[in-house]
């Protein structure tokens, strides 16, 4: 089971200061049930992501083949998000998407950067999107308000999928679908999907397993060390990729279905072996 949107455990996450925790991280879902993970970066000062990521690496340099989760990279959630649909982030640490500030944060890291998530509508960044295209870097769109047609606009840019369908961005509507109708109307676009029982209505998590095509569903945990804010928000996913998808057989989705989103699907989507 590959798990490539999550930020740490009840104890640990990655916004910490030793690669001692993010290996802490490995070892609590590699013990229930999970391969491999991609740790995510909460969006903060670019001096701050860079620390953050010299910890994954420095983490990945000292793995080993034991009971831990492998940890083949990571996931940037942002900064280069749309304040209105920050959701649980820190919509201070957000940027206006540009070269200069992408290179600043990137630079030296590219080998590790396995996903990063940005709002398509946002000035700026279809550039950075297309320029992403051409690197080993997968753009998720996502904390974004943006238009079917800007969706759109993006997919066509080089972005390949959408971060936690549904959640942090513009509702579906019937005279304007918005990102969220792009996920489920496009066939070729990844969509991730948190399974809990708080981020999406059960008959929504069944929508998009009957509408997406098998192989464009990605099972995410966006497990957090806090699951909510102390005014009631939602800042994370609460259980396990293993307890996802248990949850999913229980609502009878197909159990090929399932094990494609959280084996096969991840692995083709990060091209990884």
């Amino acid at each position: 089971m590959i798990d490539i949107h999550l930020h740490g455990t009840p104890e640990k996450d990655t916004h910490s200061k030793s690669p001692e925790d993010i290996l802490e991280i490995a070892r609590f879902h590699g013990l229930i049930g999970v391969s491999h993970i991609v740790p995510t970066i909460y969006p903060s000062s670019i001096e701050q992501m860079r620390a953050e990521m010299d910890l994954v690496r420095r983490a990945m340099r000292q793995q080993r083949e034991t009971s831990s989760a492998w940890i083949v990279g990571v996931h940037l959630e942002g900064p280069f998000l749309n304040p209105k649909m920050c959701g649980a982030l820190d919509n201070r640490a957000f940027l206006k998407p540009s070269q200069y500030y992408l290179e600043r944060l990137i630079d030296g890291y590219e080998d590790i950067i396995k996903i990063i998530t940005i709002a398509p509508e946002l000035d700026g960044a279809i550039g950075l999107i297309k320029y992403l295209s051409d690197t080993s870097i997968v753009v998720s769109m996502g904390h974004s308000d943006a238009t079917y047609s800007e969706a759109e606009e993006g997919y066509r840019a080089g972005a390949k999928g959408i971060t936690h369908l549904f959640n942090a961005m513009r509702g579906f509507h019937h005279r304007e679908p918005g990102l969220s109708g792009f996920g489920l109307i496009n066939k070729d676009i990844y969509v991730e999907v948190i399974a809990d029982p708080y981020h999406l209505h059960t008959e929504t998590i069944k929508l998009i397993f009957n509408l997406k095509p098998p192989e464009r569903v990605i099972l995410i945990s966006d497990f957090v060390r806090v699951p909510r804010s102390q005014d009631g928000r939602l800042m994370g996913g609460t259980i396990s990729l293993k307890e996802s998808s248990e949850r999913l057989i229980s609502l009878g989705i197909d159990r090929e279905r399932i094990s494609l989103s959280v084996y096969q699907n991840p692995k083709r989507y990060l091209g990884i072996d």
